[in-house]
């Protein structure tokens, strides 16, 4: 492939932009990278998009800009995307799908937007080489992206093809299983990188073990796309790197490593913590976290060595995701005929466990929630706050400093 550089574009949930920047960063050096609103813009190469797919936890998509510039209605996009010379990245024996996202866009149909765009890939290779490439919606080889601002559209091939939270280890799922990503980016939040200076981990509601899995990934060194498949290993431009690919993937698994800290996870249906234990099987860390059933409310703080700390990081139930159960779904306060949600029992009942049972050591707590009263209704005093979203929900991961006299009242 030419060494010239290429315009990528790594998408991310909003919120993320800061820590995904910090990671790649890390993970291809020496190119440009710059935060952007929903993303991180990189002025990279092909290798560097390899390398940002292989190991980014925090990014979902991988895009390669091709074309921007102004439009008003349907035939831009078409002239747009004929400014492309689509022999670069596509035969006619392979396929191809166009998807859009837009942000008030002034287009009747998107619908029709991404059929234009089809139309001139199809036009200009049925005209420079007699065959079209046909669409394949489910697994194509040339994933094009159409990104609609309310005056400019950009085009962009996706070198991801499954978005990037697809690890390829996660087969057994719970109700509302958190993305892998999300608990990626909760652990960037909480400064935990697997060091002995960030300490043990613990998920007392792991539910299928995403936290836990991706700490422990990170604990070991281990490569967040190691175990799937890309588009780009189907597109032109990457097919002269194919030994480079396999250089990079094997550098990749030479330095991984045994974990510094312990990992732990529990949860209150064993169900899940053997969902857990398979889907960590998978993930090639099974035996770097020790799970056990068992009710958070009740857990006792696992054992550390002297001188560790530990993080407690957890998406815990609540009513938009998921019912709570164990030992707050069987307390009901009842006044007359009023009866309290197992919600409104759970957390303050957790913070008074944690306050009995997890201030012998530094222990620090950080809990993804859509509750902004979360902190008064713990009755402890977060000292931090970090805006998070969890799918459609608005949520905020709250740091608790776990130390004798955290209670306010």
């Amino acid at each position: 492939m030419k060494s010239a550089s290429l315009y990528l574009f790594v998408a991310c949930p909003g919120g993320v932009e800061p820590w995904l920047a910090e990671e790649v960063a890390r993970i291809a050096p020496k190119r440009h990278v710059e935060a952007r609103r929903g993303g991180v813009a990189v002025k990279g190469d092909a290798e560097a998009a390899m390398l940002i797919n292989l190991h980014s936890r925090l990014g979902q998509r991988v895009l390669v800009e091709l074309a921007h510039g102004p439009y008003r209605h349907e035939d831009d996009l078409y002239g747009l995307a004929r400014r492309v010379d689509w022999r670069d990245w596509i035969t006619p024996e392979q396929t191809l799908k166009v998807d859009v996202t837009a942000q008030r866009a002034p287009l009747n149909s998107l619908n029709f937007a991404a059929l234009r765009v089809k139309d001139a890939i199809c036009d200009q290779l049925r005209e420079q080489l007699g065959a079209r490439p046909s669409v394949d919606t489910r697994a194509p080889d040339l994933p094009v992206v159409l990104h609609l601002g309310p005056e400019f559209a950009t085009l962009y091939v996706d070198t991801s093809g499954e978005p990037l939270f697809k690890r390829g280890w996660r087969e057994d799922k719970g109700d509302a299983p958190l993305k892998e990503t999300l608990a990626a980016a909760m652990l960037a939040a909480a400064g935990w990188d697997g060091s002995a200076a960030s300490g043990a981990l613990l998920d007392p509601c792991c539910g299928s073990g995403t936290i836990a899995i991706e700490a422990a990934q990170i604990a070991c060194g281990i490569a967040a796309g190691g175990q799937r498949r890309f588009a780009f290993e189907r597109q032109r431009p990457f097919q002269p790197l194919r030994q480079r690919w396999a250089e990079l993937k094997q550098a990749a698994k030479a330095a991984e490593h045994e974990p510094a800290v312990p990992i732990y996870a529990s949860d209150v249906a064993f169900r899940m913590v053997d969902f857990a234990r398979r889907n960590a099987e998978r993930a090639g860390v099974a035996r770097h976290i020790q799970f056990n059933g068992g009710d958070a409310l009740e857990r006792p703080a696992p054992p550390l060595p002297e001188g560790l700390g530990g993080a407690i990081v957890m998406n815990p139930p609540y009513g938009e995701r998921i019912e709570v159960r164990g030992k707050a779904a069987a307390v009901r306060a009842v006044s007359g005929s009023e009866q309290r949600d197992a919600a409104d029992d759970f957390f303050p009942r957790l913070a008074a466990h944690w306050k009995r049972a997890f201030t012998e050591q530094p222990w620090t707590a950080w809990m993804l929630c859509p509750d902004m009263k979360l902190p008064s209704k713990m009755r402890l005093k977060e000292s931090r706050r970090v805006p998070m979203w969890n799918g459609p929900i608005e949520c905020r991961l709250f740091r608790f400093d776990l130390v004798k006299g955290s209670a306010r009242g």
